[in-house]
């Protein structure tokens, strides 16, 4: 597989919003850095099913599932990091789907004031988390 350029895709409308303006910002892409990028693209498209495009040589794209952004405060040596947790509506259930599929969860199940958390393992790219919010969620809105 090359890791060289990609081809230049043609110029698409951007998006506008209920006032009729352009928005500058129409989108979010995610990178998940993976020391077996082949292993975790496989996970994220035989396990999770997130459709994709193929970008040119077997380099896939995935469409992410409806997200939200969130900032919290830290102290100076956390600044600038982020974190990626995908969200659920029952945390119990997708856990038994997952686990059924042959996904390994490193943590179990456990409480916290905004929703219920685990951890699961992609091949070859560590963990991620996996939540139920408590809280209301933005990633509906318009």
């Amino acid at each position: 597989m090359s890791t060289g350029a990609l081809p230049r895709l043609p110029y698409r409308a951007g998006r506008f919003s209920e006032k009729g303006l352009e928005q500058m910002i129409n989108g979010a892409h995610t990178i998940i850095y993976a020391t077996d990028a082949e292993a975790a693209r496989a996970f994220f498209r035989d396990v999770l099913e997130f459709g994709h495009v193929d970008a040119g040589g077997g380099w896939l794209i995935f469409k992410a599932p409806p997200g939200e952004l969130a900032v919290h405060p830290s102290d100076p040596q956390a600044a600038g990091t982020s974190e990626l947790f995908l969200m659920c509506d029952d945390l119990a259930a997708t856990v038994t789907n997952l686990k059924a599929k042959g996904v390994e969860f490193t943590t179990d199940i456990t409480e916290q004031g905004w929703g219920s958390v685990t951890t699961l393992a992609v091949p070859g790219a560590g963990t991620l988390s996996l939540y139920e919010p408590k809280h209301d969620t933005a990633y509906d809105l318009d």
